[in-house]
């Protein structure tokens, strides 16, 4: 049963942090490279992503750089940085990419916050699955190995304990890059 429990644990935190990942890719008012750091470039006949392709730096507070180590992945990179849905424009300056970040108005900042939320609820429900998901087994093991039925129902409080935990984690972070968005 504990090991149950572990692995439900293990699975909620794994939720969490593809959760927090990906509101790093959500752009706010100023630059960041966690944006772009995992933007698949097609490159060498392969999918890479820019993090393993370049180097990506933030000289200003509204400036991005990214330096491809061979100049040859320059324009797949621009290419990937326009095909995303960040709506960047990239400026090739000798060896480098520059993106601009301009201020955000108040509608891009609400759309911003109606997809964070998305991926909030995404990444509930996804811990509410892994609490399913281990409440089952729960019940299935309790047959099997003859575990007492307050031993089961201990075992349930403790799951649904860990995911109000978890969830919770979530909602700060939510409301984390809420403010961050917000703040102009």
């Amino acid at each position: 049963m504990d090991d149950l429990l572990l692995e439900a644990e293990e699975k909620m935190s794994k939720t969490e942090q593809v959760v927090v990942n990906e509101f790093a890719g959500v752009r706010t008012g100023k630059a960041s490279p966690a944006l772009v750091e995992n933007l698949m470039v097609e490159v060498y006949g392969a999918q890479m992503r820019v993090r393993e392709l370049a180097g990506i730096t933030t000289p200003e507070a509204r400036t991005l750089t990214i330096q491809p180590w061979d100049a040859n992945s320059l324009h797949p990179i621009e290419k990937a940085i326009l095909k995303s849905n960040l709506g960047l424009t990239p400026s090739i300056q000798g060896r480098a990419i520059r993106l601009f970040f301009p201020e955000l108005s108040q509608e891009r900042r609400q759309e911003f916050v109606k997809i964070i939320r998305k991926m909030a609820e995404d990444g509930r429900v996804a811990i509410r699955h892994v609490r399913r998901d281990a409440m089952e087994q729960l019940k299935k093991h309790a047959h099997d190995s003859g575990i007492t039925e307050d031993e089961v129902e201990q075992a349930e409080k403790e799951l649904q304990k860990l995911t109000d935990e978890y969830t919770t984690k979530i909602e700060q972070h939510l409301t984390n890059k809420e403010k961050e968005i917000m703040t102009v």
